[in-house]
C-alpha cells in the first residue's frame, strides 16, 4: 500500500491514483457547496423530522383511543425515528442521484473520491458518522470545510468521500481510441 499527500490516494497495487476532482482544475465544482450543505441539511432534517412528528401525534391519538395502552408505543418511537433518519440518508445517497432531497434541491451530489456514485451502505454510514462526530467534535466537524479546497467535512475524510456542485458539468476526458 502506498500514500502520497500530492492529492493521490491509496490503492492496493502499490500505484497512485489522483482524486477524481481536483478543485485547481475544476473549481466551479466546489464553489458554494459549503453554503448549499448548510441548507440541505436544513431541508433533510425537515424532510426526516415531519414523519416523526406525525408518528408521535399517531401514538398519542391512538393511546387515548386504546385508553392509555397505545401509549406503551413511545418506547419504540425513539428508535423508530433513528432508523428512519438511517435509512433515508442510505436510500436518497444511495439512489440514482447520489443526493438527499435537500442535496438534490440544493444541486449537491456525493461522490467517492475516485468519483464513484453513493450507495446503500455509505450513505446510512455517512449520516451516523456525521452525529457522532458533530455530538463530539462540534463546531470542529463544520470547520474542516472552511480550510479545504473540496469543501470536504470531517466525516467526508474518514469516508472518502466529497460533494460537488451538481449544476455545473464537467466533460468527461476523451478515451484513447483504438483505431
Amino acid at each position: 500500500m502506498s500514500y502520497s499527500d500530492s492529492g493521490n490516494a491509496w490503492r492496493s497495487d502499490g500505484g497512485m491514483q489522483p482524486h477524481a476532482f481536483d478543485p485547481s482544475l475544476n473549481p466551479e465544482l466546489f464553489r458554494g457547496v459549503a453554503t448549499r450543505r448548510v441548507f440541505a441539511f436544513l431541508i433533510d432534517m425537515v424532510v426526516i423530522t415531519v414523519p416523526v412528528i406525525l408518528g408521535y401525534v399517531f401514538i398519542a391519538l391512538f393511546g387515548v383511543v386504546t385508553l392509555g395502552i397505545g401509549w406503551a408505543l413511545f418506547w419504540i418511537a425513539w428508535p423508530a425515528s433513528v432508523i428512519w433518519a438511517i435509512v433515508y440518508y442510505g436510500a436518497s445517497i444511495g439512489g440514482p442521484s447520489s443526493a438527499t432531497v435537500g442535496m438534490r434541491l440544493m444541486d449537491l451530489e456525493l461522490r467517492t473520491w475516485y468519483g464513484a456514485p453513493g450507495y446503500f451502505v455509505l450513505g446510512a454510514t455517512h449520516a451516523v458518522l456525521f452525529w457522532v462526530t458533530v455530538s463530539f467534535l462540534t463546531p470542529f466537524v463544520v470547520l474542516v470545510g472552511l480550510f479545504n479546497g473540496r469543501r470536504r467535512l470531517l466525516h467526508d475524510f474518514v469516508l472518502g468521500t466529497v460533494v460537488i456542485n451538481n449544476s455545473v458539468r464537467v466533460p468527461a476526458p476523451q478515451t484513447a481510441r483504438t483505431w
